[in-house]
């Protein structure tokens, strides 16, 4: 595993501003820097770095978190090669040994990619060396492309042999598992040995955005009756749902540009990219699916599609302008002149002329497909009108946002009122039918999703309450993705805030009064627990130690550390005081502690009332309303009494508390 240590040196040696600086443009603002939010759209920034910390923090859309954390959903990594990545940039030195995977799988994973790097040269010296590669050279040469092409993308020839790759991989000594891991090789099924994957194909390697070969497309040079192109299987290095082709040369462009342009060939990105359009991808000849979508979403904010005319072609862009606009992404058409596409257009007529014919010619989806149903004829049968607008509709309820949803559907509404002589009521009402469907489809894909999740998760319950407790447990969850939430209650991020900053003693006092039950969030209770455990096992706690941690950690603490608005410096020049917050933190602890009591209270009488309507036994009734009772009487008792009274003080004094007078701690039977 990656040392403590090691993270920590690497945490201390990364500059996050720097970091952030990449992707985002920092404006210093009082002792940290403010940008606009890269996980959201926003035009007012209220993205956050703070370096004294190490953190950042959008109070728009609740991100959070440390340095690694930012690289990983930058770059789509995970945490050891993000780390890793820092540890490069800024010449910390890891041994390769040291990993936070299993050595086991970290091996294969290096060992998959060795290989891979290996086939990558191999197939380029080919492509240069071997005579059999004639065809392949010819065929490159007729696209224009020369040497330095070849070799700045990787191009190259796999020999026609049968297991040519595979005898010389076993000569430089690359183990056959790791060919077979990397989909270069299969086992034959005739014969005892193995055959190569690919094989007289000019040979396409698929980068991760990191700059890796991390898979292979190959296609055919002649006009035998086979596939096309042929890709890698799916590997343990390779997700082709998640893989964009051209990504890794394109994001910086797409950062820049905000705009993404799509196009269907690996030979378009590279004509493109040539020709100065470099903002340019592919999607590694699959499916466009919401996973190539994210990581598109994370460099830029709209997405201009280039899809052939072809059935197969304008069936995939239908595909594709649903999946981008329930990304949140601004989609655009683009439909070049007849017999073109962006490779032989561009060649053309260059950079110019294709930049002219985008901005001039690319249309919302709503004018694009109402155009192409003109085209085939549609618009003029009236039940083939009615299929055209449900269509529209459909990809329109795909869309997040209520305001954009309205405006697209009164842009329909004026494009089709011709056709249809009504009102956009219609529309609208029509819309919501649609919607209400998706959500149905969204609820039950969810629901199936839970329960396959639910079944690998260990189904014994969470046992709360005071620190005596030896069933602590901390949920099989907490490192998996949570979505962040903007709406956590303030009270229960004061306490884990608390508990974070003041150390052992203040967790012995908040545990005194709390347990996890009482928590509504579900990752700060996951929170809650985790430092309970590390109470449990005397380990530190502290904000070094979580800021430390992997996700959802690093978020969290952001989450709770950072605050929008900073106090006002005129005001202590004015009255000539310092505002502290925490004066007394075990005063705010009381504070905290008390507001979460009463909003469990009040959950449970809302739970009561709701199982009262529902209970037809009149002795059950009278069970909830005693309950009832009880649970009203401890809320009234609450709510009339300070909470400086309610809660004992700690039996030992503080060097945490900052008071103009000394502050004494006695328990409440032992004051005067």
């Amino acid at each position: 595993m990656i040392t403590d240590d090691k993270k920590e040196e690497v945490r201390d040696a990364a500059d996050i501003v720097e970091v952030v600086g990449d992707y985002v443009k920092l404006k210093r603002s009082g002792s940290g820097f403010t940008g606009l939010c890269p996980y959201h759209d926003e035009k007012t920034p209220s993205f956050n770095v703070t370096p004294r910390l190490g953190i950042f923090k959008c109070f728009g859309c609740g991100e959070s978190g440390d340095v690694f954390k930012f690289v990983m959903d930058q770059d789509g990594i995970g945490f050891t090669e993000a780390v890793r990545q820092l540890a490069d940039r800024y010449g910390v030195f890891i041994p390769e040994e040291e990993s936070s995977e299993p050595s086991e799988s970290l091996q294969q994973k290096e060992g998959i990619y060795h290989a891979l790097k290996f086939a990558g040269i191999y197939f380029y010296r080919n492509l240069i060396e071997n005579p059999d590669a004639e065809k392949a050279l010819k065929y490159l040469d007729n696209r224009g492309y020369n040497r330095e092409v070849f070799k700045k993308y990787g191009l190259g020839y796999a020999p026609t042999g049968g297991s040519d790759l595979y005898k010389a991989a076993m000569n430089a000594g690359i183990s056959e598992e790791y060919l077979v891991e990397a989909d270069l090789i299969k086992p034959s099924q005739r014969v005892e040995g193995f055959y190569d994957t690919f094989r007289g194909r000019l040979m396409f390697p698929i980068f991760g955005t990191t700059g890796k070969v991390i898979a292979f497309a190959g296609r055919v040079l002649g006009n035998e009756k086979t596939a096309k192109y042929i890709n890698s299987a799916q590997t343990k290095v390779y997700n082709k749902s998640e893989v964009v082709y051209g990504v890794n040369f394109a994001k910086n462009e797409i950062r820049k540009n905000k705009e993404v342009i799509l196009v269907e060939g690996y030979t378009d990105v590279i004509t493109l990219n040539e020709h100065g359009i470099k903002n340019v991808v592919a999607s590694s000849g699959t499916a466009l699916t919401p996973g190539q979508m994210k990581i598109l979403n994370r460099y830029g904010e709209k997405i201009i599609m280039i899809y052939d005319a072809d059935n197969a072609g304008q069936a995939a862009m239908k595909r594709g302008i649903d999946i981008a606009l329930a990304q949140g992404m601004e989609v655009q058409l683009l439909e070049l002149p007849d017999g073109e596409d962006p490779d032989s257009f561009v060649k053309q007529f260059g950079k110019e002329s294709f930049d002219e014919l985008k901005n001039k010619e690319a249309l919302d989806f709503v004018d694009f497909l109402l155009l192409k149903a003109d085209e085939e004829g549609r618009l003029k049968n009236p039940v083939q009108v009615g299929k055209v607008i449900s269509e529209i509709l459909h990809a329109i309820a795909s869309i997040k946002e209520s305001i954009q949803r309205q405006i697209y559907v009164q842009h329909l509404h004026q494009k089709t009122q011709q056709y249809r002589k009504g009102s956009d009521r219609e529309l609208f009402t029509e819309l919501e039918r649609v919607m209400a469907q998706k959500q149905q489809e969204d609820f039950r894909d969810r629901r199936r999703e839970a329960f396959r999740e639910q079944r690998t998760v260990d189904e014994e319950g969470m046992t709360g309450g005071s620190i005596a407790s030896d069933e602590v447990q901390t949920p099989k969850a907490l490192g998996g993705r949570h979505a962040p939430s903007s709406k956590k209650p303030q009270f229960e991020k004061e306490l884990i805030r608390l508990m974070i900053t003041y150390g052992r003693d203040m967790v012995e006092y908040i545990c005194s009064f709390t347990n996890e039950k009482l928590f509504e969030d579900e990752e700060l209770k996951t929170f809650y627990l985790d430092i309970l455990n590390r109470y449990k096992e005397e380990k530190e706690i502290s904000i070094q130690v979580y800021s430390g941690k992997q996700d959802p950690f690093p978020r969290l603490v952001g989450d709770v550390l950072l605050e929008q608005y900073s106090p006002s410096e005129r005001h202590e020049e004015k009255v000539g005081l310092k505002y502290e917050k925490d004066k007394n933190p075990y005063r705010t602890a009381k504070s905290a502690i008390k507001a979460m009591e009463l909003a469990f209270y009040k959950r449970k009488i809302a739970e009561l009332s709701e199982r009262f309507g529902r209970s037809e036994s009149q002795e059950e009734k009278k069970k909830i309303m005693s309950s009832q009772t009880l649970i009203q009487e401890k809320v009234t008792k609450l709510t009339t009494t300070y909470s400086d009274d309610y809660y004992p003080d700690p039996s030992t004094e503080s060097e945490n508390v900052v008071n103009e007078k000394k502050f004494e701690y006695k328990m409440k039977s032992d004051r005067n």
